[in-house]
């Protein structure tokens, strides 16, 4: 990844925050067939450390826990908020017009090796943990015992596990680090009148990177 000192966030415990918070990932893996995409949830432990280990799951029909060999080279990748950003909102386009469109991103890139796992206590385990994670914003949290033991069995038995060392992990948070404090403030100002999902969020990322910088 292209990354910028600029826009580089260094902190594991950061990183880390954002895979909870954006669990579903980009998992890319290559084979002999070539470079695959697939796209699982992924849970964050923070052992081994410093970096910690992804785990989840997929279905047994899925060619990926076969044609990685273990201890194959993958790479996860979880988005976090993004946002276009328009130069009309750059207080310094009524000084001189010297501004053009950007897009702010936030994006955690991590490397590791993986095995895959059949072990039916690591994986209804591992449920269990993807269950609690997920519903625990519901008001009436579903829970793998709700389903009757047999069916669960039975799902068990079509998925495999797959663990992720994670041997490198890059944090990209392009923010607007790289304009004057005019220009944040003013695209701040925008974001937070805005009604998008992620506008607040990006407003706030902004405010807070431009507070560490000064």
């Amino acid at each position: 990844m292209y990354l910028p000192k600029q826009f580089a966030e260094p902190r594991v415990g950061v990183m880390h925050d954002l895979i909870r918070a954006q669990p579903f990932a980009t998992l890319v893996t290559h084979s002999s067939g070539g470079l695959t995409a697939n796209h699982i949830p992924l849970l964050i432990a923070e052992d081994p450390r410093p970096l910690g280990t992804l785990q989840g799951h997929v279905a047994r029909s899925n060619p990926l826990w076969k044609a990685v060999a273990a201890g194959g080279e993958v790479l996860a990748v979880f988005h976090g908020p993004q946002r276009y950003i328009s130069p009309s909102w750059y207080a310094t386009k009524k000084e001189h017009g010297k501004v053009v469109p950007t897009w702010n991103y936030v994006v955690v890139h991590a490397h590791g090796t993986l095995r895959a796992i059949e072990d039916r206590v690591w994986l209804r385990d591992l449920v269990e943990r993807l269950t609690v994670q997920n519903e625990s914003g519901s008001p009436d949290p579903w829970k793998v015992s709700d389903a009757p033991e047999d069916y669960v069995n039975m799902m068990l038995e079509a998925i495999v596990g797959v663990e992720i060392a994670i041997t490198r992990l890059e944090g990209k948070w392009k923010v607007s680090q790289n304009q004057p404090a005019a220009n944040r403030a003013s695209v701040v100002e925008v974001l937070q009148q805005s009604g998008g999902s992620d506008d607040a969020v990006m407003a706030a990322l902004i405010a807070d990177a431009a507070k560490n910088a000064s």
